[in-house]
């Protein structure tokens, strides 16, 4: 279950700004896509997507062409010969989740919706590999990728105060508040509703709220 499966061909039928395409990354691009985040979002530099600046993480972590597979996979966006961009999921074969967990885009390339591409490969891998349920998170810094999220449907249903750490300033490292999106992939009568009584006031008027 949940294997990688079409990858290339599902990443050709996403639709992408005209010139643009993604591509599998690379062992040999490792180094270049790492160049490539610390000039476009050095905000990373710590917290959870710092792992993406450590070459022993891709070789350790990452899914390659033609090698056994792994369970985080990394997409670069290309236009020409020139890297625009990178989009990243994780999948848990247990739960049958995917999370789309990080994506850059090149300031040169802002505008022609890389994110949304992103959201929307993960949205099909999901349902090529049989996955119930998709998240993602976005910084509260800024509107970009929240709006990404609710541009390609998918839902808010929740904020983290503080689950990651970001780089807000020159030597200024704070936790940040980040916006919870997920799309459900099965069918309403696949999911177990939970009764009434089993929820205490406030997580009931929380559950209404986001999901009546």
């Amino acid at each position: 279950m949940m294997r990688w499966r079409d990858i290339d061909r599902m990443a050709a039928q996403v639709p992408l700004a005209a010139g643009y395409r993604f591509e599998l990354l690379r062992r040999e691009e490792i180094g270049l896509l790492i160049g490539a985040l610390q000039a476009w979002y050095p905000d990373i530099s710590v917290g959870a997507a710092s792992c993406f600046l450590r070459r022993d993480f891709f070789e350790e972590q990452v899914c390659f062409a033609g090698e056994p597979e792994r369970d985080v996979i990394v997409f670069l966006m290309k236009r020409g010969d020139e890297l625009a961009g990178m989009f990243s999921c994780d999948r848990d074969r247990d739960s049958l989740t995917l999370y789309a967990r990080l994506g850059v885009a090149s300031p040169d390339h802002r505008g022609a919706n890389l994110a949304e591409a992103g959201i929307a490969l993960t949205e099909q891998m999901g349902r090529r590999m049989g996955a119930g349920y998709l998240y993602g998170l976005a910084t509260l810094k800024t509107r970009y990728v929240q709006r990404a999220f609710e541009r390609s449907g998918w839902q808010l249903v929740g904020i983290t105060p503080g689950f990651d750490r970001e780089l807000v300033a020159p030597g200024v490292v704070k936790r940040v508040y980040e916006a919870v999106y997920s799309k459900v992939l099965v069918a309403d009568a696949a999911l177990l509703h939970p009764q009434p009584q089993n929820l205490t006031p406030r997580t009931r008027s929380l559950f209404e709220g986001l999901f009546s």
